[in-house]
């Protein structure tokens, strides 16, 4: 591969493997809040690409509209080999989860809370839009493999947990799907890669779990996501699976 694009929502999750890749800030988009850095890894040109803050919030832009606009445009700009969806996510106890585990995406990506009672719409709704195979890189790199399931939402109502079942989802966030969507379109070959900070079916709160949990879980993505570019770079796509 020649170029592996990465895009991040949170600047707390970035900031790990920006320090680890050396990465450098490269010109962004005017008027847009999204940040771009730069690195070489083995002869790999690394594109990070990281939310940025919303600047009428003063908050880090995460959800799906500023993961779908940022995709677009490092797809279109970089037009990468490979491009991962990287962050921070919720697991389940009773699938084996636990906080600090690292999960790739497995099969497809999928919506849980865009409920569209029409037939044709509900499908379209729900997206299912396809994931990198990626078994042969989960084997190697001790990582595990789950659906991926977004909503823009950080907690779960009992509609969300329908379709989260019905759809076999293993890991719940807030942005893969949307930046799937954009890759599925532009033809690009899109994984996600998962730090569990928070456990759903847990007695303690989720936000308290996010924020207890996050720093570690930041690092845990940047450990797994450098050996994830140094697997990735000088295979082809295909070899993943």
């Amino acid at each position: 591969m020649k170029c592996i694009a990465v895009v991040m929502a949170m600047a707390s999750e970035a900031s790990p493997i920006l320090t680890q890749l050396g990465a450098q800030a490269i010109p962004a988009i005017p008027l847009l809040p999204f940040e771009f850095f730069e690195a070489n890894r083995n002869g790999c040109r690394v594109i990070i690409s990281v939310n940025g803050r919303d600047r009428r919030h003063g908050v880090d832009s995460i959800g799906t509209e500023a993961a779908a606009l940022n995709t677009y445009f490092v797809a279109d700009r970089y037009n990468p080999d490979l491009l991962i969806t990287a962050g921070t996510a919720g697991g389940w106890m009773h699938q084996g989860a636990e906080i600090g585990d690292v999960f790739v995406s497995d099969q497809k990506f999928v919506h849980h809370d865009r409920r569209i009672a029409i037939p044709g719409l509900d499908e379209y709704g729900i997206g299912s839009y396809p994931a990198v195979p990626a078994a042969g890189l989960a084997r190697a790199l001790n990582l595990k493999l789950g659906v991926v399931t977004t909503s823009n939402s950080l907690d779960e109502n009992d509609d969300d947990r329908r379709l989260i079942a019905a759809n076999g989802g293993s890991v719940k966030e807030m942005e893969a799907a949307a930046v799937a969507y954009v890759c599925e379109m532009m033809a690009i070959p899109v994984m996600a890669l998962k730090a569990i900070t928070d456990l759903v079916d847990h007695h303690t709160a989720t936000a308290d779990q996010f924020n207890a949990n996050l720093t570690m879980a930041s690092r845990r993505l940047a450990e797994k996501l450098l050996q994830v570019i140094d697997f990735c770079a000088p295979r082809m796509v295909a070899d993943l699976a």
